[in-house]
């Protein structure tokens, strides 16, 4: 059988032990088309991850990683910031977080209410919230933290990079909530708030994962192997951060998948704003939908 290394990762852009960033280790199947999680990794500090990822024991792999890659093409151009992407990345990286927030709420003040946000392409079709939200949640410090050190990490970020053919290490952008929700709908499966994790979150949690077993979810045409520790431990986790990693890990494997049959670019479509970045699996058709 012919396998390919995957990583999925829950993302936090302050992680501590309480938070930590979670990376799913797994490996691809093509053959008979499952996914097997090997290992659940837990990291408290940005650099303990980024050397992770940068060492070369751990590859080649195909990961999905839950944080942007890209703004909106509209707000950098009213911003007057780069509008090519490495450049604009760059300049990004340079900023404080303070100077973010205040460029960001001067942006969003200025607009009328209802259209405070600019979007991404991939946002509508993804239902991923704005690269430039900087708190609920703040994923635009998850931008600033988390893709510089993947660029740092030696990795390839199709769509975004010259191509590279014989890329070792290749992160995608992806979205947990994405897949989660062809399956559950807007039900909810996990909580930061210990109060919170009820029993309605844990019993979500089990059919989403029961789905993902049974290669049900979304349309990957890609099963889920577990051992029952794995299990336990992905039912049990409240807060979810775990069965995120994991859900990566599945995008992360379909796109692997697409590479596999001939596809440069992972699955992400041929039109994509090279600018703003693309969600993996984001607009890819219904199950049971044949692309035309």
């Amino acid at each position: 059988m012919q396998f390919t290394r995957l990583l999925g990762c829950d993302f936090s852009s302050s992680p501590n032990r309480r938070k930590p960033i979670v990376v799913a280790r797994g490996r691809l199947c093509i053959d008979e088309q499952f996914i097997q999680l090997q290992q659940l990794i837990e990291f408290d500090s940005l650099d303990t991850w980024q050397q992770w990822l940068a060492s070369a024991e751990h590859g080649p792999w195909v990961g999905g990683f839950d944080l942007p890659f890209g703004l909106p093409r509209e707000l950098l151009q009213a911003l007057g910031w780069p509008m090519e992407w490495a450049a604009c990345m760059d300049f990004y990286a340079g900023l404080s977080r303070a100077q973010i927030r205040e460029q960001f709420k001067s942006f969003c003040d200025a607009r009328p209410a209802g259209s405070k946000f600019a979007h991404r392409a991939t946002d509508l079709p993804a239902g991923s919230s704005p690269s430039m939200k900087w708190v609920n949640p703040p994923v635009a410090y998850m931008l600033h933290a988390g893709l510089p050190r993947l660029r740092a990490a030696d990795v390839y970020l199709p769509g975004l990079e010259p191509l590279k053919p014989q890329a070792q290490r290749v992160a995608l952008e992806a979205y947990p909530g994405l897949l989660a929700r062809t399956v559950l709908g807007r039900r909810s499966y996990k909580s930061d708030d210990a109060s919170k994790q009820t029993t309605a979150r844990a019993e979500a949690r089990a059919l989403l994962l029961q789905a993902l077993e049974q290669g049900d979810a979304g349309g990957l045409g890609l099963s889920l192997q577990l051992d029952e520790v794995q299990r336990s431990l992905l039912l049990a986790d409240g807060k979810g951060d775990a069965l995120d990693a994991v859900l990566c890990l599945m995008q992360a494997g379909w796109a692997a998948c697409r590479h596999h049959a001939g596809d440069s670019l992972y699955g992400l479509p041929p039109d994509m704003d090279a600018l703003e970045g693309w969600i993996v699996t984001a607009g890819m058709p219904s199950p049971g939908v044949a692309k035309s």
